[in-house]
């Protein structure tokens, strides 16, 4: 897996790529990250990457000429490598919203050439001409997509085989289908009484009993309690979709959640 990377600021990739699970994912070639400097293929003595708007406004609009070299560039470095064939991402505002089951499909694939844009935007023709996926992190503006391409590159990189220590570990994260897309649940480790700032607070005891039906029971009542507190739209997705047993359905009722999906 191949993600090539077009930015005007590749030193933000550095600590990214050097540290935690995300330098044994690099290391080991389950993912390969390229990054390619868009100034180095801008023309003249600024090497110059954007201009300001048609039409008048505030900012400044990236060009369209040096994304198209360096996309250019990727793609036939690829070609020449014998690498697949892969779409080409570009990170904004107006993108589809990044979620689990995006990453999962993409941490199946081949990779992507992921566009970091940066200002006010980038020039539209060459967003019709050479993107064919445009993503988001949600409903607010970065200074620039480098964050955005990390996030992706991290959810990626933990789903790759080998590169976290537990292989079953992320089929515990939230959003996760083997958890029904639910919120995951509440987790403690040392000291059994932990003194905090609000006082004692112990670890609840059925975590201490040693009786697996009764932890996993409980595990999947406190993913469920959480889910209807917090994001009631995936309890409701879990409830469509038929994974809420009758079990499941009585422990809501319990609750008094005015927002547990109308229960």
């Amino acid at each position: 897996m191949r993600f090539d990377v077009i930015t005007l600021f590749p030193e933000l990739f550095g600590p990214f790529l050097q540290h935690g699970i995300n330098r044994r994912a690099f290391a080991c070639g389950a993912v390969d990250v390229r990054l390619w400097p868009l100034r180095d293929h801008a023309e003249g003595h600024y090497r110059r990457v954007d201009d300001r708007p048609f039409g008048g406004g505030p900012g400044m609009v990236m060009l369209a000429e040096p994304l198209a070299r360096c996309w250019q560039a990727v793609r036939e470095q690829r070609k020449a490598e014998g690498a697949p064939s892969v779409p080409t991402v570009l990170f904004s505002p107006q993108g589809v919203r990044i979620d689990h089951a995006l990453v999962e499909r993409e941490a199946q694939g081949a990779g992507a050439i992921l566009i970091c844009g940066r200002y006010e935007g980038i020039d539209q023709r060459f967003i019709d001409q050479c993107v064919d996926v445009q993503l988001s992190l949600g409903d607010f503006v970065l200074s620039g997509g480098e964050l955005a391409a990390m996030a992706l590159l991290d959810a990626v990189a933990r789903l790759q085989p080998g590169v976290l220590n537990d292989e079953g570990s992320h089929q515990q994260d939230s959003f996760n289908p083997a958890l029904d897309g639910l919120l995951d649940c509440p987790h403690y480790t040392r000291p059994e009484v932990w003194q905090g700032p609000r006082g004692a607070a112990v670890v609840p005891p059925v975590l201490l009993s040693g009786h697996h039906e009764q932890i996993e029971r409980w595990r999947r009542q406190q993913r469920l309690a959480a889910s209807a507190r917090l994001r009631p739209d995936l309890l409701q997705q879990a409830r469509q979709a038929g994974r809420l047993s009758a079990d499941d359905e009585h422990w809501l009722r319990q609750l008094d959640l005015p927002d547990a999906g109308g229960l």
